[in-house]
Formats: C-alpha cells, structure tokens, sequence
C-alpha cells in the first residue's frame, strides 16, 4: 500500500475483482477469473495518473470498478475518504456526480435513439438540477467547451465522426463538475491527428476545471503526453509506478522496459533496440504460479525462481516496482 497524503483525492487498497467461471450442466462456479487481484493506488487532487498495459491485463476493469459499474470482490475504494466500496445504489448517487468516465469507444457509450441535446441533458435531469430552460443552456455551454457548435444538439451521434462522438462523450462527463474522472482509452479508436485533439482538449478542460484524470491506455507515448504518474499493470497487477520522467529515464522492471522498447521513433535514422518478450499473456483464470512474468522475461530465471512470488516494494522515494530475479536487472541490490 503506498502511502497517502492530505491531497490524495482516491485511494484503493487491494483492490481485487474476480469473475465466476461457470460450466456443467448446473452451470456451478468451477474457476474464478482474476481480472483483478490486488491492486493498491492512489490519485491526488488535480493529479494524472496513467495506467498502462497490454490488452486483457484488468485496466478497463480497474475502471469499472473505480466508477462501481463492478462490485469488488474484495479490497477498498476510497473517494475523499470516504469508503464507497460497498455502498448500496442509493446512498452512491451523490457520488456519482463527482466520479465520472470516459468511454473507449463513443460509438457504444451514446444513446443512437437520442439526439446528443437529451444524452447531456440527462445528467441533470438524473439528479434533479435546474430548471428545462436552465438545462438547455448548459447544454450549449458544454458544447461550446468541448469545441461543438450549439446545433450539434438537434443532431444523433450517429452524424458525427469519431473524433466528434468523444468530443460529447467528454462533455458529458464534466457536465456535473466532477472532480474524478476515469478515462478508459479515450483516444485509442481515434486517428493519430483527432488523437492530439481529444488529449489537447483533455489538459485544457484538466486546467480550468481542476479535474483529476485515471488515463487508461495501452499506448506508452500518449500517457507519457499527458501523465504525472505512470503505474504499469500486468495480469491484474500493478508492476511498476513512478512519475512519469522516472519510468521513461530509469525503467526497473523488464515489462516496462518492453513496452518502452516498442515507442515507435518518428526519426528513422535513430533505431532503438526492441525487447521481443516470449508467449502470450498469461490466461487470467489459470495464472502461473509464483511471478506471472517469469516466463515470458528475457532475463536469466529458474524454475525455482520462477514459482516465487514478486515483492512489490519501494526502491527509491515515489519509485515502486516488483522485485524478482526476473523481473528487476540485480534485483539482490533493491531486495529487503
């Protein structure tokens, strides 16, 4: 658990969350699905903290969580210092005004049957604010915010681009004056050139509206745009954590260094040497024993080793990373 301070706006403490596996004819319970499995985070107030990692590694669902779209199977989220871990629907709606999301794909997240007007409309109308007249105009300030003009509120998001779809998936989500919001891939359906946009337009709104931002991403290089922090997850865990000049400059743990290694170089005469891992990410639902990234690291492990597990620790002051003979280069030098 890392440590917190008196900014800290969320804070999760072993946060784990496991799906039922079902089969045989009375579809019982046989495995459990560990999308998440102890993870421990914290974000300060006006703070970025990018989560990054491979597809199918729990980010999207550490979000979902965040947001309580999952109900933990164990571990604590805590918002301001409040646990909202296990409160019931009820008593989470005043909550939900300040903790909001950005959905991976704008296409899916928007009510095709009504008009974008109704969509940001029914934020306020969810929590009974303000009169119709009232509504609809700020409804065209978010617009206006988020770089769409007022007619945009007649027209289906089906009329739109895709740049445009998260344009009012974005104004949605600080239509409420969140003070949280969780970005689950918000540019990565995106065009390269539509991607500096959203991500311009993400600090712009961050800066006038104090937002704090979770960024969740598989893309190295936009988190490093528009990070603070870095944690990298892997397999339902959280490996690596730093600020983001630490995790670019002095990388620990093999599977960053992996990552970084595949950031394209828009210079093609410079050549970075690529770190090629071995396999396929571990199955969720039967994980290796021991350190889940033994097997795929390039570096020199045993059998033995390989079935110990990682400690998650402290290296230098804000730098944490999970210790292991194959997961740190003279791991002994930072081992308790």
């Amino acid at each position: 658990m890392q440590p917190t301070n008196n900014g800290t706006l969320l804070s999760i403490d072993d946060l784990r969350m496991h799906f039922p596996v079902r089969g045989g004819i009375l579809l019982r319970t046989r495995k459990h699905c560990k999308a998440v499995d102890g993870v421990s985070l914290t974000v300060a107030q006006g703070e970025t903290v990018g989560l990054v990692g491979e597809s199918g590694c729990g980010k999207s669902t550490l979000g979902k969580c965040i947001v309580r779209l999952h109900q933990p199977t164990a571990g604590s989220i805590r918002f301001e210092g409040r646990d909202i871990t296990r409160l019931s629907r009820r008593q989470l709606k005043p909550c939900r005004r300040d903790i909001q999301m950005i959905f991976q794909d704008p296409a899916e997240s928007l009510n095709s049957r009504h008009t974008v007007g109704n969509i940001l409309e029914e934020s306020f109308l969810i929590h009974n604010i303000g009169t119709h007249s009232e509504r609809r105009e700020r409804v065209r300030e978010l617009l206006s915010v988020v770089g769409l003009g007022p007619d945009a509120a007649n027209r289906f998001p089906f009329e739109f681009s895709g740049g445009q779809r998260q344009r009012i998936g974005i104004a949605r989500a600080v239509a409420l004056n969140p003070k949280l919001v969780v970005c689950d891939e918000p540019v990565s359906a995106l065009d390269v050139s539509v991607q500096s946009q959203i991500l311009n337009l993400l600090l712009k709104l961050q800066n006038d509206l104090n937002l704090s931002y979770l960024f969740i991403a598989h893309n190295l290089a936009v988190v490093r745009h528009i990070s603070d922090r870095i944690a990298i997850m892997y397999l339902g865990r959280i490996v690596e954590m730093a600020d983001t000049e630490t995790i670019f400059r002095n990388p620990l743990h093999a599977y960053t260094k992996a990552l970084i290694s595949a950031i394209p170089i828009p210079n093609p005469r410079q050549k970075r040497e690529r770190i090629i891992l071995q396999g396929d990410v571990p199955s969720p639902i039967d994980p290796p024993e021991g350190c889940a990234f033994a097997r795929r690291s390039y570096l020199p492990c045993t059998e033995a080793e390989a079935k110990l597990p990682g400690v998650f620790q402290e290296v230098e002051p804000g730098h944490w990373v999970e210790v292991h003979p194959a997961t740190v280069e003279n791991w002994r030098d930072y081992s308790n």
